[in-house]
């Protein structure tokens, strides 16, 4: 196989990929706050309504919610794609994190191999593939809510769910995972497909499949480590989260009478307000996001560094981060996100006073914040954490459209109101 060397700003260093690099105008992106999620399955069903409701869709979940670490939709995914890797490169899929450099290399450099670059190595009848990966079997897309709350840790009635909790780590825990396509900047499916089905949009990043020219081969299906491309039977050909890109250009009068881009329907349907989505910028000549200091998206995975890549080891770039669950033993989470988790978990539990004023525009608005402005406002709390004092301000954080219009203006501390004694029981 002919393989190009393409620059991977997660792993810091040039990696092996089917094509040449070549990066949209904007990229679309998303951060997940893992902390806030209750598993309502809100956005997963505001997706199915949307995109999945039809013949042959009945285990098609774009959108899901998983709790780890024993559940996963298709089962055990990313354990499996784990394990390959580990196969293919014993003991070799480690981080140097002495190499780590402000933006430039915020995880270190990554020592191990890609997907891609393990797979010079696969198995199989047809030798090499273009991405490591699997074909799931279809008992694991049967159960797309398999394990919900099933905890890990415990050991009989007397062990460790009788003793006290606290943190940082939980002896029993888990955690709710929200997946959807990362709209990765190398796509596994794109590298693997034989009928150049699968493209990624120069203008926002967006990765679609041209179902013309779909043959359902399932390799999209096979290498995407995430497993988000997805076989439909009754058409014989794959389908996948596609970002909503209605929305995304602002095309919907009903939704969008100003053809304000929007955010995609998973994310506005979001109880918990655990989710925040936009465009970021790209440096065409560095091969990454390019600076912008004010854009949410890009303070809080460059500069705040408290959003991490899910699984950034696999080498396709994802375009989905996450902020880590403050309770889970560091190893595990270590393995998901990357060697940044101990700082981002930090950052997080003290939030600085710019980082707590952004956390309060997810799902703030349904119109795409492309850039944030914060107005100080007064002390009202402090305390001290860890032997170190930390305040809380009562800002004003202001969100700003493509257009610079304001759309979204909300305090650090939310209103208090207060019921009428009459109408004390009222709903």
């Amino acid at each position: 196989m002919t393989r190009s060397l393409v620059y991977n700003w997660q792993l810091a260093r040039k990696m092996e990929y089917t094509y040449e690099a070549r990066r949209p105008k904007r990229q679309f992106a998303f951060v997940f706050n893992i902390n806030r999620c209750i598993a309502c399955q809100t956005c997963t069903m505001a997706c199915r309504s949307t995109w999945t409701f039809s013949k042959g869709q009945e285990f098609m979940w774009w959108n899901n919610v998983e709790t780890k670490p024993y559940g996963g939709y298709p089962q055990f995914w990313d354990v499996k794609t784990l394990q390959l890797l580990e196969k293919a490169n014993p003991g070799g899929q480690v981080w140097d994190v002495t190499k780590k450099d402000g933006i430039n290399r915020p995880y270190g450099v990554f020592k191990g191999k890609t997907i891609f670059e393990a797979a010079t190595k696969h198995y199989g009848p047809e030798g090499a593939q273009e991405a490591l990966g699997y074909i799931p079997g279809d008992e694991e897309w049967r159960y797309p809510n398999i394990y919900e709350d099933t905890a890990t840790g415990y050991k009989g009635a007397k062990g460790e769910w009788s003793e006290p909790v606290m943190l940082p780590e939980h002896k029993t825990w888990f955690f709710y995972l929200q997946r959807l396509c990362n709209h990765c900047s190398y796509p596994a499916c794109v590298a693997a497909c034989p009928r150049k089905a699968i493209y990624k949009r120069e203008e926002d990043g967006i990765v679609l499949i041209d179902q013309k020219r779909c043959r359902g081969y399932k390799k999209c299906v096979e290498a995407c480590p995430y497993k988000k491309p997805m076989f439909r039977g009754t058409t014989r050909i794959s389908e996948k989260c596609i970002a909503c890109y209605p929305r995304i250009e602002g095309k919907d009068p009903h939704i969008s009478p100003d053809h304000a881009p929007m955010e995609t329907r998973c994310m506005t349907a979001c109880v918990g307000k655990i989710r925040l989505q936009g465009l970021v910028k790209i440096d065409q000549e560095k091969g990454e996001w390019a600076e912008d200091r004010y854009n949410p998206l890009y303070y809080l995975v460059k500069v705040a560094k408290v959003a991490l890549p899910l699984y950034p080891q696999f080498g396709t770039e994802p375009n989905g981060y996450y902020i880590p669950p403050r309770w889970v033993p560091r190893a595990y989470l270590q393995q998901m996100f990357g060697p940044g988790v101990d700082e981002a978990i930090e950052k997080y539990s003290t939030p600085s006073r710019e980082l707590l004023g952004v956390l309060q525009i997810f799902r703030a608005q349904q119109k795409i914040i492309y850039r944030y402005e914060i107005k100080e406002g007064k002390k009202i709390y402090e305390t001290t954490v860890n032997g170190k004092k930390w305040s809380i301000y009562d800002d004003t954080v202001i969100g700003y459209d493509q257009k610079g219009n304001e759309v979204v203006r909300l305090n650090v501390e939310e209103p208090m109101i207060i019921r009428e004694a009459k109408r004390v029981n009222s709903i």
